[in-house]
């Protein structure tokens, strides 16, 4: 059976989801054809080799829309017998791109593929490929969930509060993020994963200096008069400041077979090992992290004291908080380069954004195992361990 092995990954700075952001004129198309063509100039791979792109983004309305994978990859310069797929786990996106690339490799259906996501948050707002929709959620759904199910932002809230976890340990855990990311940068960890786009060359929502005080400040982001009579255990201590904020980015991932990437005379950084996907109650929705981490572990056949490095997505604090109550993780192999608060969560990108930093981070850091899981819209998570090579 074939092994799939990541021969490079790559990633653009991320920038703020905003009209001042640095990269908000960049059309998402343009984004993801950054790392796609980053990706094979940085190996020397000729494109023609790729069997397929994989691309992963969520709100596909707009430039985003109608397969915009196989778009990016003819704006990167690929040849036009390339093909390409977009795929939406939500959050998930791109992380569940590397996951069917490389089991197509391990499956003997490709030789050489590329795993991709894109997200301009900027540009193509949340929600909007749901504009003009009658009844996204038919009667089926509405039956099963009467009371209806609850947006992100207020799922962190039932998280935080059936965990216990209390607005000063989601602050800390934010400025922790924050203080890691900027260290990182200085130390030049992000350097060899990064393709800077725009004038773009470092992340942009890094922010240092903040404290305690200035977090409290913050009002909270998701409370309404409604939600809070419904859910009275909620203490709503979710802001902007312990929160990922909105983002636009791209990132790539080059996959094949271990046999492959000796012909080609290509190093690999690490060996895909393990996959799983699980999922848990949509009305906490951001919880499936647990489950997948524990599923993907006992594929792998390994303990959480084997990981030397976890990438778990900073969505919202109190996910990783609650992750790490259940789990046991030791704080210090967690994000140990900062996570989403900081760096950003541009959504489809976010899957292979995670899987760059984790591959580069064992490399600087000498560890053999890394785990990386996400939480996904739906109560969805998937979950995936790779080794340094």
């Amino acid at each position: 059976m074939p092994e799939a092995v990541i021969v490079d990954a790559v990633r653009t700075p991320i920038g703020k989801g905003k009209p001042t952001g640095a990269l908000h004129d960049v059309n998402a198309v343009d984004l993801l054809a950054h790392s796609l063509e980053a990706l094979t100039a940085r190996t020397g791979l000729d494109p023609a080799l790729v069997d397929d792109v994989i691309g992963g983004v969520v709100t596909q309305h707009g430039e985003q829309a109608a397969n915009m994978t196989r778009r990016a990859l003819l704006a990167a310069g690929y040849p036009e017998s390339v093909p390409a797929t977009t795929v939406d786990r939500q959050c998930g996106s791109s992380q569940q791109a590397v996951h069917f690339a490389a089991q197509g490799v391990i499956a003997g259906a490709y030789d050489i593929v590329v795993a991709a996501g894109v997200e301009s948050m900027g540009r193509v707002p949340m929600g909007t490929n749901l504009v003009g929709s009658a009844d996204p959620l038919g009667s089926g759904f509405a039956k099963r969930y009467p009371e209806g199910l609850v947006g992100q932002g207020v799922a962190a809230e039932l998280i935080a509060a059936r965990w216990g976890i209390s607005r000063q340990r989601m602050d800390e855990f934010a400025l922790t993020s924050h203080a890691r990311a900027a260290e990182a940068t200085r130390r030049g960890a992000f350097e060899g994963q990064l393709a800077p786009i725009g004038g773009l060359t470092t992340d942009e929502g890094i922010r240092e200096g903040g404290t305690l005080d200035t977090l409290a400040a913050l009002r909270p982001a998701y409370r309404d008069d409604d939600t809070a009579a419904r859910f009275p255990q909620i203490t709503w201590d979710v802001t902007a400041g312990n929160a990922s904020p909105l983002s636009n980015g791209s990132a790539a991932v080059l996959i094949m077979s271990a046999e492959r990437a000796a012909e080609l005379g290509l190093r690999p950084l690490a060996r895909l090992h393990s996959f799983a996907v699980a999922a848990d109650d949509p009305l906490y929705m951001l919880t499936a992290v647990i489950p997948s981490t524990r599923k993907v572990l006992d594929r792998a056949g390994l303990s959480m004291d084997d990981i030397d490095l976890f990438e778990i997505n900073e969505a919202f604090a109190s996910v990783v908080l609650a992750w790490a109550a259940e789990t046991g993780a030791d704080p210090d192999r967690v994000n140990v380069n900062g996570g989403a608060i900081a760096l950003g969560h541009p959504l489809g990108a976010s899957g292979a954004r995670l899987m760059t930093t984790l591959v580069h981070a064992l490399h600087e850091h000498g560890g053999r195992y890394g785990l990386q899981a996400m939480c996904e819209a739906g109560g969805l998570s998937n979950a995936t361990v790779v080794e340094r090579l």
